[in-house]
């Protein structure tokens, strides 16, 4: 990456300020739509300001495997943004958008030049987004160029915020699995102690789901009890 190109994206991220962010977090286990409102002012113009109105589709997070870590695919995003997503692999530290492997969608709605002060227009679009009453609504002030890291800017601070919760989400979805996978090899048991056509079919649930090793002492016991029951 070249200075110019750097200095591009750092010019982005630090000059997006986060006016209004989703009171709901990130979706766990399904895909989340933020409806933004990005206002940039115009450089070249006195008084003249844009407004792009669109949504960003944040795919529901992956499970985290290590050929995940350090992935961010962003659909439909320019140069710019994909130049910022590299950095952040590079730098990511504990940022859990690069360790859920998000793919993120830009899908634009509209886009239009409004002739007046900065601030009156920032007051037109809050006004605007308040009657909604959406809770995965979003207002940025941000730069025109490269005005697609600001929207990445702000899904950095949606996931940092949500990763919590979508954490916990997925540790009480995995306990939850476990124990009915516990509560069903307990059946299979049983049922094969009473009817030991079903030993065969148990050793294959184990084997599918990597707990041979855990019960292979209690399997060979039933076995052996089978046939001196028989």
């Amino acid at each position: 990456m070249n200075s110019k190109q750097q200095f591009d994206f750092w010019y982005a991220v630090n000059n997006t300020e986060l006016v209004m962010t989703p009171t709901n977090r990130l979706e766990t286990f399904g895909d989340t739509v933020v409806n933004y409102h990005l206002v940039c002012e115009l450089m070249d113009r006195v008084d003249r300001v844009c407004v792009r109105e669109g949504q960003l589709k944040a795919f529901k997070p992956e499970i985290i495997i290590p050929q995940s870590l350090g992935q961010m695919d962003l659909e439909d995003f320019g140069q710019d943004a994909n130049q910022y997503a590299e950095w952040l692999a590079q730098h990511s530290g504990d940022l859990k958008i690069l360790q859920y492997g998000f793919r993120i969608q830009k899908q634009e709605v509209k886009e239009y030049i409004v002739t007046d002060h900065l601030d009156n227009v920032m007051d037109r679009v809050r006004t605007e987004v308040a009657a909604k009453d959406d809770p995965l609504s979003a207002i940025l002030i941000g730069v025109n160029s490269p005005w697609e890291v600001c929207l990445l800017k702000l899904m950095v601070d949606l996931v940092q915020h949500s990763a919590q919760g979508n954490i916990l989400d997925i540790q009480h979805q995995a306990t939850a699995l476990q124990n009915n996978l516990t509560e069903n090899i307990e059946h299979a048991f049983l049922e094969a102690s009473r009817n030991p056509s079903r030993i065969n079919a148990l050793a294959e649930r184990l084997k599918q789901n990597g707990l041979w090793e855990k019960y292979e002492d209690r399997f060979f016991a039933l076995v052996k009890a089978s046939k001196n029951t028989g």
